[in-house]
């Protein structure tokens, strides 16, 4: 195989070339969804930040989930878009990193906010008296300054080390990059590689899943156990978040460990499908579902809509 480290500084994107017989139709299709989506995000940021009575931690940590989906959003769809249209395949080495960095992390702070999001329910539920107390608007900033410190770290490590490595290959099998693909091209060994990312990627994925599911199961009971017109609207938030982060985690951890469970047998075709699928659910499903199914929020964002003019169907 070619050193690319030494001889050629760019990595071909198969993915891309498997998409190029309809790339006019996908890079319209990546357009829509990007434009839309982050119209949608930052309408929902926009009227958490300008909305008083939105300043509580459920919706500082809303607002986070989807400042996080235009992030990963920017750092991936517009470079698939330029791709399709000007029949780019290649992504330099550099590039390949900071891509790969950007989409790591933005998984693994999806991750972690779904789980404090489970948690603030939680004493929101179980601890109505004390709640005010116990989760203010400087602790939720508190816990998201961790999230992403502990986020950036750990990635950056993951990061750091698949630099080093010598890459001996060129063709990368998907339309974006991840720190996995560089490893199936390096001619180095891999091992701490390996022992570093999968110890990282588990702890953070069981932690979160069991986290959040101990906090999804215990507030469920205890409003199961009660009728009282809170209690239902308890759930009605509760069945969003369980939704939301079930079906954005199982299409994300599927991305993740498609190499390490025998993704490396997968054909191109396969590691495009799973990872556009993957993407797609994690940038569009978030926006929509908290824009539409958080009544309050929903609300504000219709009247900030129409204080600028816009034109509300009735």
């Amino acid at each position: 195989m070619e050193n690319v480290s030494k001889t050629n500084d760019n990595l071909v994107l198969l993915g891309v070339i498997e998409l190029e017989n309809l790339r006019y139709l996908y890079a319209t299709l990546a357009v829509t969804i990007y434009i839309s989506t982050m119209m949608l995000s930052s309408l929902i940021v926009y009227t958490v930040w300008v909305e008083e009575t939105l300043h509580e931690p459920m919706y500082i940590f809303i607002a986070n989930l989807i400042v996080n989906v235009m992030y990963g959003n920017s750092a991936i769809v517009p470079k698939i878009v330029i791709d399709l249209l000007f029949g780019w395949r290649t992504i330099s080495l550099p590039g390949c990193l900071i891509q790969a960095f950007c989409f790591q992390s933005f998984t693994a702070i999806e991750f972690c906010t779904f789980t404090a999001m489970a948690y603030d329910r939680l004493l929101a539920v179980s601890l109505p008296l004390r709640y005010s107390i116990l989760m203010t608007n400087g602790k939720a900033f508190q816990i998201i300054l961790a999230i992403l410190s502990y986020v950036f770290l750990g990635i950056g490590v993951v990061v750091v080390l698949a630099a080093r490595l010598t890459i001996c290959g060129v063709y990368i099998n998907n339309i974006y990059c991840e720190t996995l693909s560089l490893l199936h091209l390096s001619c180095d060994d891999t091992t701490v590689n390996n022992i570093y990312g999968t110890i990282w990627t588990m702890t953070v994925a069981v932690s979160c899943i069991l986290g959040g599911l101990y906090c999804y199961i215990r507030t469920f009971l205890i409003c199961m156990k009660n009728s009282t017109e809170a209690y239902q609207k308890a759930i009605h938030t509760l069945v969003t978040h369980v939704v939301t982060s079930c079906i954005c985690s199982s299409a994300t951890l599927f991305v993740i460990f498609r190499y390490r469970l025998g993704g490396g047998s997968l054909s191109t075709v396969s590691h495009v499908a799973i990872s556009i699928t993957g993407l797609t659910v994690s940038i569009t499903l978030n926006p929509l579902i908290y824009g539409i199914r958080t009544k309050n929020l929903k609300n504000k964002m219709i009247s900030n809509l129409q204080k600028i003019g816009a034109i509300i169907p009735k």
